[in-house]
């Protein structure tokens, strides 16, 4: 009796498999492929949103600047990535909120095309005081520190640009006392440039959150 061959008898066909192994790596090539085309997406939507936000960012910083041409033009005032800066020793005397007639006057000349800028635009003005890092001298009045005297000055220069036209609704003022220095508090010529304040047009809805 011929007995069948027990080694062919055991060999099943390998095709099946092959077939199967082709089809999961089909699919995870799929996989892979579908995944680089929404990453890919999502990084092109996110860089053209980044691009059309700094041209945005770009735009506004530019329409200050020329509506502020003349006080920068004079050196009065400085404008830093969209922040308009004012010399302490301007404004006001050492350990003072009480406005100087020099401090007045350059407030007087940036109110006019700052209210022309805010009204073509949803934006405020934050105001903000900042002072040096030294104790108050004598004569500061009621002030028990440079963060109270910072928001006072900050006050003041609100009111002032309030009353040279700029509606109380687009104004609000912040002390930040000797903190967020410009310069280390290391001699006396950056203490004074850390005297200062900044007026910064902000978007409505950042400021009221």
């Amino acid at each position: 009796m011929h007995l069948p061959d027990e080694e062919g008898a055991e060999t099943a066909p390998i095709w099946p498999a092959v077939g199967d192994l082709m089809a999961c790596l089909f699919g995870l090539f799929v996989l892979f492929f579908v995944w680089t085309v929404a990453l890919d997406t999502t990084l092109s939507h996110e860089l053209a949103t980044e691009r059309a936000t700094r041209a945005v960012e770009s735009a506004r910083r530019e329409a200050l600047e020329r509506a502020l041409a003349g006080p920068l033009g004079a050196g009065r005032i400085t404008l830093v990535e969209g922040r308009i800066g004012i010399r302490g020793s301007v404004l006001f005397a050492l350990s003072s909120a009480e406005l100087r007639d020099e401090g007045a006057l350059v407030l007087r000349d940036i109110a006019g095309p700052l209210r022309t800028y805010l009204q073509e635009r949803r934006e405020i003005l934050m105001v903000s005081g900042f002072t040096d890092d030294l104790a108050l001298r004598g004569g500061a009045g009621s002030y028990r520190d440079n963060w109270e005297l910072s928001a006072q000055r900050a006050l003041t220069v609100t009111r002032a640009l309030e009353a040279n036209g700029i509606p109380g609704a687009m104004l609000f003022a912040a002390g930040f006392g000797d903190n967020q220095p410009t310069l280390p508090n290391t001699s006396a010529e950056n203490r004074a440039k850390n005297r200062r304040v900044e007026i910064a047009p902000v978007p409505w809805g950042a400021a009221v959150r």
